[in-house]
């Protein structure tokens, strides 16, 4: 963090100001600081979260954990789960997890299931001072110059830009007169971790219990043997039984009642809540003067069916935080370019907050219906409930030309495939090769390629090139390691004859697939 030379305690200057509710928020302010950017993160509460929240990070999201070094510490504190089951009158009635086990190119099928405070204190420790905490954001204005913020303390903080991810009652939104429409079914559920003693068969799987024809009541698997459970209140419950204790006991005679025959007792509670359904989207996601961006729920809310929220969320920092970086350090005198670059970002983020709003929908509307309906929309639905199906092609962004050659599709997430490094001979995934920030140019079979710097030469620190060739070689000749660092990598994946080059985005997503290298130069000239 900078400080404004000789002002008053309180008065400070940043490159970007992050106003956090939750994970979202914290992400992007650590993505930042990593990227040497100078930060100032605050927290109305008064501590980082204890207990309750989101539940469960979905396949992509642990991609972009395993890109920013911190998966590695979750792993071991979380539960995988990849099986949906139903069970109705006493019996499971079905099993599948085919949407998760035919994923193709990741390493992690599965949910890992792990309680957003857990998520929250991994990020928290890496941030040391960076977050001030009991800080409410009284008023906030932009000006040509960046992001002007007073807090209730009297803070008084300026920044180039900010990243709003302050929830779905954003005082930030709000302040900058953001609409934030959509609708409100009249359902309200109720969520319970505890813990519990029964004989029901209990496995790691997500469960669906089925009624009297209606499926309101849905089984967690989480970490340290703790049960989640959401239970689908009755429809006349109106908004005065939030946070009623005989609420809590209602819904815990709901579950006895949907997994009779099995006995199960509750001996230990450690977070209740109910929650109304809100259905919501920004009209954009970024501020009239292009110096806020909006994430995570202060940009969009909906149910929890499907575990879509704070997984969106995270998607919102991971896609923030570099075009930040770049609008800051790479050209920060280019007006133009930086306010296209900061546009793409609302474009392709607001429409995949408009798809999971749908599929949200969909999937808590089911609730009312058959288990084997609720499932079959989770079929459906699976490229947004995994993360990995996510595509910003169609869209007209500018970071994207539409361009294909096989499983590298411009628009679609890059494929985590295994790599043999040409001189140690030890295999690695290309995940977890990649530095977060930079753009990665992979040059497949391509032995004469030109070794001419790729766009401006200022920017040549914002490229990693890899040089890919085939694990077995007509001629047999070795990977060439001129001009590359050492980034040079065998690929059983690769054909023979293979010659294209791929260039990958930051966040992890294909921007150009082409034969001609002047394709690349021209994309890199051009940001």
């Amino acid at each position: 963090m900078q400080s404004i030379q000789g002002e008053k305690p309180g008065h400070e200057e940043v490159e970007v100001l992050t106003r956090i509710g939750g994970p979202t928020g914290l992400f992007a302010g650590l993505l930042l600081h990593h990227l040497g950017v100078s930060i100032r993160i605050l927290d109305s509460k008064s501590q980082s979260l204890e207990y309750g929240r989101a539940d469960a990070l979905n396949a992509r999201t642990q991609q972009y954990f395993q890109v920013a070094n911190l998966l590695d510490k979750m792993l071991p504190q979380g539960l995988k789960c990849n099986t949906s089951s139903t069970f109705c009158n006493g019996e499971f009635t079905s099993r599948q997890n085919h949407w998760w086990t035919t994923l193709e190119n990741a390493q992690h099928k599965n949910f890992l299931m792990i309680g957003q405070p857990v998520i929250e204190a991994i990020m928290s420790r890496k941030l040391d001072n960076l977050v001030s905490y009991n800080e409410h954001v009284t008023s906030i204005s932009e000006s040509p110059d960046g992001v002007h913020v007073v807090t209730q303390t009297g803070r008084k903080v300026h920044a180039a830009y900010a990243f709003a991810a302050d929830g779905a009652r954003s005082t930030v939104r709000s302040a900058l007169g953001i609409p934030f429409e959509g609708t409100k079914p009249e359902m309200v559920w109720a969520v319970l971790d505890t813990f519990i003693d029964t004989d029901f068969p209990v496995c790691p799987e997500i469960i669906t219990f089925e009624l009297r024809g209606q499926s309101r009541v849905a089984w967690i698997p989480r970490e340290r043997g703790l049960s989640r459970f959401y239970v689908l209140l009755d429809d006349e419950v109106g908004e005065d039984i939030l946070g009623n204790a005989q609420e809590a006991i209602n819904a815990q005679e709901a579950i006895k009642e949907h997994l009779a025959p099995y006995r199960v007792d509750f001996q230990s509670t450690e977070w209740y809540s109910t929650f109304e359904v809100k259905e919501r989207i920004a009209s954009s996601f970024i501020s009239e003067g292009g110096r806020v961006l909006l994430g995570g729920d202060s940009a969009h809310v909906h149910s929890v069916n499907g575990g879509q929220g704070l997984n969106t969320g995270i998607s919102d920092a991971f896609a923030a935080a570099w075009r930040l970086h770049m609008v800051l350090h790479a050209f920060p005198d280019n007006l133009s370019r930086s306010a296209n670059l900061l546009r793409s970002y609302d474009m392709e983020r607001r429409s995949t907050a408009a798809g999971v709003i749908q599929v949200a929908h969909d999937l808590v509307r089911d609730a009312r219906g058959l288990a084997k309906e609720y499932v079959s929309t989770i079929e459906r639905r699976a490229a947004y409930i995994t993360g990995m199906g996510i595509s910003y092609e169609n869209l007209s962004s500018p970071l994207i030309h539409e361009s294909q050659h096989g499983m590298w599709r411009a628009g679609h997430r890059c494929p985590d495939v295994p790599l043999v490094h040409g001189g140690s001979g030890g295999e690695r995934w290309l995940y977890d090769l990649v530095t977060y920030g930079r753009f990665l140019v992979l040059s497949m079979g391509d032995r004469n390629r030109n070794s001419n710097g790729l766009g401006p030469a200022s920017h040549q620190d914002l490229i990693t090139v890899y040089d890919i060739q085939p694990a077995a070689s007509k001629n047999d000749r070795p990977p060439r390691t001129e001009d590359t660092d050492g980034q040079v990598f065998r690929a059983e994946w690769l054909g023979e004859d293979d010659r294209f080059v791929v260039i990958v985005r930051p966040d992890m997503y294909i921007a150009l697939v082409t034969g001609v290298w002047e394709d690349v130069d021209r994309w890199f000239e051009c940001w």
